[in-house]
């Protein structure tokens, strides 16, 4: 019997502007569903994979949308929490003329900061090959207390556990406590998928996207750290303690017509998962993650693009 994948995290309201610039020149904005760890989870479910989430929306308009939304994903409901004293994050997005994007967040005590250790049992950890967790949960309350303890009992349970750092300055007093907290996440972390610039806030240093993927992986960054280079494609490098064969690995991405990178890294992270606990080959997870990546990319919003695993396989044969 195939055994569960587990996401854990924020799910959020992204506010996505109709058109390019700052936030004080933006007149109006359309409502998305967001946050990293569910755009995983629903691309997840998108490839065929749908996972176990762990999340916590408020007891408002907000949180009953995202979980209409994560329902209609085919995603669980199991794990996903309503919170009656607080209210869902939201989070405003602006662009470039590039399509890249910054985000302003309204997150003081929502409830995404308030996942509760303990809440994932032992006997589901059991159950579950792989648990992914993300780095915006980490910034306060008590939701990091709750992710450092969800990765360190999956890692103790034998689970594959991977992560990524999303560095969110504006969430984080501080670059060093940042540094200093994902740290003890990566103690307990197999697989780091993360962007040169986050593994850089972390500590870690090289004169290339190689580089510093290798000064993670000999800093403790788990036994196989991804770099993602948005529209440059990825390196990923395994070391001799992997479950698949060491290597490094690097692949250009694919040519899409950009309309927002908003959910692209974790579309990317979504990919990586699903091809390594299918094939377990380096060089297709860092195809198929990129593939992923590009077609999440072609529409505006996190999930609205996410490819089914068809198209993927469509866009592979055309390298």
């Amino acid at each position: 019997m195939t055994r569960d994948v587990l996401v854990a995290g924020e799910t959020l309201i992204d506010w996505v502007p109709d058109q390019p610039g700052p936030l004080e020149d933006v007149a109006g904005f359309e409502r998305r569903p967001g946050g990293a760890p569910a755009n995983v989870a629903v691309a997840l479910a998108r490839l065929d994979e749908p996972p176990l989430f762990w999340t916590r929306v408020g007891a408002d308009p907000f949180g009953r949308y995202l979980e209409r939304t994560l329902a209609d994903h085919g995603l669980p409901d199991r794990f996903v929490d309503r919170d009656d004293e607080a209210k869902t994050t939201l989070a405003f997005v602006t662009h470039d003329e590039a399509g890249d994007r910054t985000f302003t967040f309204y997150r003081d005590d929502t409830a995404d900061t308030r996942l509760e250790p303990g809440r994932i049992d032992d006997e589901t950890l059991a159950d579950c090959e792989w648990v992914h967790a993300g780095g915006v949960t980490l910034a306060g309350g008590s939701s990091r207390a709750a992710t450092l303890d969800l990765l360190e009992r999956a890692a103790a349970a034998g689970c594959t556990t991977s992560f990524d750092p999303n560095w969110r300055p504006e969430l984080w007093p501080d670059e060093e406590t940042f540094a200093s907290v994902v740290a003890d996440a990566l103690v307990h972390v197999d697989v780091c998928l993360a962007t040169v610039d986050e593994l850089e806030a972390v500590g870690f240093a090289g004169e290339s996207p190689t580089d510093v993927a290798r000064a993670a992986l000999d800093d403790g960054a788990g036994h196989t750290v991804f770099v993602t280079r948005g529209s440059e494609g990825a390196v990923a490098v395994a070391g001799d303690d992997a479950p698949w064969p060491a290597d490094v690995v690097s692949h250009s991405g694919f040519a899409v017509e950009t309309v927002d990178t908003t959910g692209a890294g974790d579309a990317f992270v979504a990919g990586a998962i699903a091809a390594l606990r299918g094939s377990r080959d380096l060089a297709d997870a860092v195809a198929f993650a990129n593939a992923v990546a590009a077609m999440a990319t072609t529409a505006r919003g996190a999930m609205v693009a996410l490819p089914t695993r068809d198209a993927v396989g469509q866009l592979l044969e055309t390298e």
